[in-house]
């Protein structure tokens, strides 16, 4: 199957990779058919009509943003299910956090055979690869090849990226295969491969606008790639990654985030829950928003249907925070709940962080027409609630962050169709100050965390500590600021504090309401169903088995 001959689009498996043979006709709009069938063959498009329409390329670029693994809320639900923020109710991610993840057995941490869809970085560089291949030979627009080739540089660096933050170091595939190729390659190093990763997204930056056309929002920019290229030295800087301490790695991520900075572009958005509405979805806070409409095409699981709490008819038990989650938002005071002496465990949602009340629905929160209800007995969004009890909390939390509160009844065909804001300009900002304290600028660290924290719709009091203590503040201001964004599953893994924050107990709150009087009795309790065993190999995800056993020179991750 050439191709160069053929152009429809199958999947191929050669030897540990799935490589694409795009068929551009997936791609095509009405509005450009008509000249493309004018030209013999009728039944394919040849190399030339494809390479020279700048139409059917525009498609090619299109649907490589639509391979690119989802951010969305069915990934979030995954990623936050084994970063120990959430918990699943079909226990699906409960063999990962046990420890029991085995190079046959990856669950919701394989982005590299899955099949399904949306869930396989390859599908990514294929299209980015076939795109290379042929694009500088195209006598299309100088102006849009350049936007064009910009895309397509960050798309195949972030894939990369990706990858490499989940398995370590992987093959670097940079042109299309041919079947009579050597398929049989071995793994590149972590630091080859982020060398290239930075390369591509300095490409990118280089060729990308500031800004795209309104018709054009949900395009990366040049403001995207440095971020993107800010959170990759921010890894890179970071101790998994970083052993030996090289401040000239945290000054590189220190200037990468600084870069975004300058560019004068963003802002912190005044209303912190509000920001990730589809209405504000373009906001000054948004680097890049990446958008989604479930009505043409469903890629993912969907948002009101799965966040909202069963009574009012969702299936939240699939990312119900757990109480660890919930007792990391601190108090008015800036302490954490056990540390300040005004907090009543009785009454315990009382005083919170503002963040708090935007990303998490709790028993006695009001959400849209009543108070929610997670206590026993008889609870409308307990286990024993009268409708979708199968749908409950297990942890007595629901996730509220995301979500278009507009939106009853909700359904596959009634959605708020938010946008996933993959970079935003608060995770700019802690990462400078991540970087500058490692470099020593406590100053500068507690400067840029206050800013986050003096959001309007926020107003947190000043971090002011020094030393270990500001470590401490920086990495909770950023499990906070970040919760449920798929961050802190790789920012326990890079500080290196995964041991410790994931081998402890998961808890739920229990509440048990005296019917007749109405008082609420507030019980914490472990999760029996929900054990977490983090060790060495589970800083990285393995290869998938059948990948090792078909290419002799790949070599499994240590562990495994």
């Amino acid at each position: 199957m050439n191709q160069k001959k053929n152009l429809i689009y199958t999947r191929v498996r050669l030897r540990g990779f799935y490589i694409a043979a795009l068929s551009l006709s997936l791609f095509l709009f009405s509005s450009c058919m008509k000249n493309v069938l004018d030209k013999a063959p009728t039944d394919r498009f040849s190399d030339e009509s494809v390479w020279k329409d700048a139409n059917l390329i525009e498609q090619l670029v299109n649907n490589t943003y639509r391979e690119m693994p989802t951010n969305n809320t069915y990934a979030s639900q995954q990623i936050g299910s084994v970063s120990g923020e959430t918990y699943r109710g079909s226990g699906a991610s409960n063999f990962i956090n046990s420890g029991n993840i085995t190079p046959s057995q990856l669950g919701v941490l394989n982005f590299w055979t899955s099949t399904a869809s949306r869930f396989n970085y390859w599908k990514v560089i294929t299209n980015c690869n076939l795109f290379f291949n042929n694009i500088e030979a195209s006598p299309i627009d100088e102006t849009i090849k350049k936007r064009m080739i910009g895309e397509m540089y960050f798309l195949r660096g972030y894939a990369y990226f990706r990858l490499v933050a989940f398995y370590g170091g992987v093959p670097l595939i940079l042109k299309p295969f041919d079947l009579t190729d050597n398929f049989d390659m071995p793994r590149n190093t972590y630091d080859e491969c982020m060398k290239f990763v930075i390369e591509e997204l300095d490409r990118a930056a280089a060729s990308l606008p500031l800004t795209q056309p309104t018709t054009q929002l949900g395009r990366v920019t040049k403001g995207a790639a440095l971020a993107a290229k800010s959170r990759a030295l921010l890894y890179m800087a970071s101790p998994l990654n970083n052993p030996t301490n090289n401040l000239a790695k945290w000054q590189a991520a220190a200037d990468a985030a600084k870069a975004v900075i300058d560019l004068n572009l963003y802002g912190l958005y005044p209303n912190y829950k509000d920001q990730f509405l589809r209405a504000n979805s373009y906001n000054i806070e948004a680097i890049w928003s990446r958008p989604f409409n479930y009505a043409v095409s469903p890629e993912t699981a969907y948002l009101e249907l799965d966040q909202y709490p069963s009574g009012y008819g969702g299936y939240g038990n699939d990312c119900s925070p757990f109480q660890n989650t919930v007792d990391g938002f601190e108090m008015l005071s800036g302490k954490l709940p056990l540390e300040d002496p005004s907090y009543d465990p009785q009454n315990p949602y009382v005083n919170r962080d503002p963040r708090f009340y935007a990303s998490i629905l709790y028993d006695g929160a009001m959400f849209k027409d009543r108070e929610v209800e997670t206590f026993f007995p008889g609870g409308l969004d307990s286990r024993e609630g009268p409708a979708n009890a199968w749908n409950a909390t297990q942890t007595g939390y629901y996730l509220r962050k995301f979500v278009d509160e507009s939106i009853t009844n909700p359904s596959a065909a009634n959605q708020g169709n938010s946008p996933w804001i993959a970079f935003r300009y608060a995770e700019i900002l802690l990462n400078y100050a991540e970087a500058n304290y490692f470099l020593g600028h406590e100053d500068i660290t507690r400067q840029y965390l206050n800013m986050i924290r003096k959001r309007p719709s926020v107003m947190m009091p000043d971090i002011t500590e020094s030393g270990d203590a500001l470590l401490v503040r920086l990495q909770r201001e950023r499990k906070i600021e970040l919760c449920f964004e798929q961050h802190q599953y790789f920012d326990l893994r890079r500080w290196k504090t995964a041991p410790i924050e994931l081998n402890i107990p998961r808890r739920r709150m229990e509440i048990y309401k005296d019917l007749a009087t109405g008082h609420k009795t507030y019980v914490v309790a472990v999760m029996t169903q929900a054990p977490y065993v983090f060790t060495d190999k589970n800083y990285l995800v393995p290869i998938p088995q059948t990948e090792i056993d078909k290419n002799p020179l790949l070599v499994q991750n240590p562990g495994y």
